[in-house]
């Protein structure tokens, strides 16, 4: 699906062109133009970026390309080629979901291409839509405001994920199960993706926010990509904060695990101890001989397991004296 949106020089919005219109609309310098294209294969879409944006084939591989490509910049010289990533979390099945955004970032345009829908164009369509002033500042503003609401949506992901996190620090405490160990490295596996994920996204904010691109990029907007860039390094601290507090839980997990052990093989340890001279007991006097001591003592057997319960006895208090149990 092709959809558009049209600023002309007087103010006037236009929507969803046909692509004759889209081509007037291009050869305009002083409106601008934005084209969305939310398509999984080549279609009629390749034609349009192809042939009447002039854009560059390996740009366009890129765009309907299978694989998640990383997050980068490229300059093409009349325009940019910016990838980035959204982000979208189920928190129950502990599934991170990333979504490839590709823009191109004109003169007077900016073309977004994206296989799966990305709640960014749909956010910034409605602002254009109710409000012509986000469309007013020019080219580079609109991909900004593309790019802020994209990097706005990890906060929404952190905060769930630092909830799951503190919920799994107190499961393995108090109940160390496969389970909970299971879940702790399917969110450190989450972690880890958002980590590559947002790492090359602070590099082209940092790259759009430093001026390199002054044909394209206005100085006055460059504020505005300096805040984006504030905001994934915030991001990033968060990601590698979370990182920790699930290394944090893994080690608490291994902890409470060997401890769980150590209690079960002091128990045993204590039985063997307890049970050990009784059975060196048991063992004396079971023996087949025939001129065994004490063996005709009338008395003999309750004797012999009253020594058995004294011993057992003194040896269970002297383990609770020494606070062994």
């Amino acid at each position: 699906m092709i959809t558009s949106c049209y600023r002309k020089q007087d103010g006037t919005l236009r929507f969803d062109l046909e692509r004759d219109g889209i081509a007037a609309a291009l050869a305009e310098p002083d409106g601008l133009l934005w084209v969305d294209i939310a398509a999984s294969e080549r279609g009629e879409s390749e034609p349009l970026l192809r042939d009447v944006f002039k854009f560059h084939h390996l740009t366009i591989d890129d765009c309907f390309n299978t694989l998640i490509d990383p997050p980068k910049i490229d300059d093409y010289g009349a325009y940019l080629f910016v990838i980035v990533h959204d982000v979208m979390y189920e928190a129950a099945a502990y599934e991170l979901t990333t979504v490839e955004l590709d823009m191109y970032i004109g003169a007077n345009y900016v073309v977004t291409v994206h296989r799966f829908p990305v709640d960014a164009v749909g956010v910034v369509r409605h602002r254009a839509e109710g409000n012509g002033l986000l469309i007013s500042h020019g080219a580079d503003f609109l991909a900004h405001a593309l790019f802020d609401v994209v990097v706005d949506q990890f906060h929404p992901v952190m905060e769930l994920i630092d909830d799951q996190v503190s919920e799994l620090q107190e499961r393995v405490i108090d109940r160390p199960e496969r389970q909970t160990l299971q879940d702790v490295l399917a969110l450190k596996h989450v972690v880890q993706r958002l980590k590559r994920s947002i790492l090359p996204q602070r590099d082209v904010a940092n790259r759009l926010s430093r001026g390199e691109y002054d044909r394209l990029i206005k100085r006055e907007s460059l504020m505005y990509y300096r805040d984006i860039y504030d905001h994934t390094v915030r991001v990033e601290d968060m990601v590698d904060s979370l990182r920790d507090l699930a290394d944090s839980s893994m080690n608490t997990y291994l902890s409470s695990v060997n401890n769980r052990t150590n209690e079960v093989m002091k128990t045993l340890a204590i039985v063997t101890v307890v049970l050990l001279p009784l059975t060196v007991i048991t063992g004396v006097y079971g023996t087949n001989f025939e001129h065994l001591p004490e063996v005709t003592w009338r008395y003999g057997y309750p004797g012999m397991l009253a020594v058995m319960l004294v011993v057992a006895l003194a040896l269970v208090a002297w383990f609770r004296w020494r606070r062994w149990i």
